[in-house]
């Protein structure tokens, strides 16, 4: 797998090191306070990150693509999984829960 080539950090470091430290640094949160869709912080976030990008784009091999595409997997399990618990977070909210003891006879 290459390194990552972006001056401003370690030369060593693998792009999906570098990519995971960028995303985790990203304040994306304040851009969905803005009203922004998670589509158009994507964007910014690979606009702001052009120059990195492309240099890990200039060295990809078919070990850095096969890395990536377990990275989609993974994150689109994750989705899977975080769309799960919201429903049944929401179903567990719709439930009332009666006591049958209290019952007036």
């Amino acid at each position: 797998m290459k390194k990552i080539i972006n001056k401003k950090y370690n030369k060593n470091e693998p792009w999906f090191n570098w990519l995971t430290r960028e995303l985790n640094s990203y304040e994306a949160f304040q851009d969905f306070a803005s009203g922004k869709n998670p589509e158009d912080v994507a964007e910014d976030f690979i606009s702001n990150n052009s120059i990195a990008i492309s240099e890990v784009f200039d060295n990809f091999d078919e070990e850095d693509k096969y890395t990536l595409d377990q990275f989609l997997k993974l994150t689109e399990c994750e989705w899977h999984v975080f769309r799960i618990l919201a429903k049944q977070i929401a179903i567990r909210n719709k439930i009332r829960f009666v006591d049958f003891k209290k019952r007036k006879k």
